[in-house]
């Protein structure tokens, strides 16, 4: 028997159909995902702020030896401006390495909170030059005797303030590096107060 025959509409609409699909797939994928142009193939691609960071380093790197040397010049002159401020105000994160952490700080405030004899070891030293050259011998003498009186002074004193920051240290810091501390705070007694650097945070008499 012959077979019945197949309705021509039949055989458009599937095809038909058949054509609609891929290209509604292909719709679908093409819209859901959008490549970078410049991101190389095979690979995905980066979020926004990962590109921008990338565009901007690419920027930032000097092409000619000349322009990375004056880049160096204008970050090391940032550095040290980021550095006096610091000095002043006592900005841990930008303070040279010898002034940072809570021991250094600890072994200034110390220091700048009492009165040391050292600190005044500058104008004394110029009062005592000035009566040595003096041509009269009983100022001399006293300039000489002065020079003694000042040297033992300080060295006493010195002692004392050793004794009392080790003492302190290590009550408040007993876990951690404290090698350099208190050589670094007899220094700074040697500085007249107003000149020292960091500034003082404390005042006289002020418990640190």
């Amino acid at each position: 028997m012959p077979a019945d025959p197949v309705p021509l509409g039949f055989v458009f609409r599937s095809r038909a159909k058949e054509e609609k699909a891929p290209a509604d797939k292909a719709q679908v994928t093409d819209s859901k995902v959008t490549r970078d142009p410049q991101a190389p193939k095979g690979r995905p691609t980066p979020k926004r702020s990962e590109a921008q960071t990338q565009r901007r380093s690419v920027a930032q790197t000097p092409s000619s030896r000349k322009e990375a040397s004056k880049q160096q010049r204008d970050e090391r002159r940032a550095q040290m401006t980021r550095q006096r401020q610091a000095l002043a105000s006592g900005d841990e994160r930008y303070l040279p390495a010898r002034d940072k952490g809570k021991v250094r700080r600890f072994a200034r405030d110390f220091v700048d909170s009492r009165f040391c004899i050292a600190e005044f070891f500058l104008p004394m030293a110029v009062i005592i030059l000035v009566l040595s050259v003096v041509p009269i011998a009983a100022l001399k003498n006293v300039a000489l005797l002065l020079w003694l009186v000042i040297i033992v002074m300080i060295v006493v004193d010195s002692i004392g303030i050793t004794i009392r920051l080790r003492k302190q240290l290590n009550t408040r810091f007993p876990d951690q590096p404290k090698r350099g501390a208190v050589p670094y705070a007899l220094m700074r007694t040697l500085q007249m107060r107003r000149l020292r650097l960091p500034k003082p945070q404390v005042k006289r008499g002020e418990r640190p």
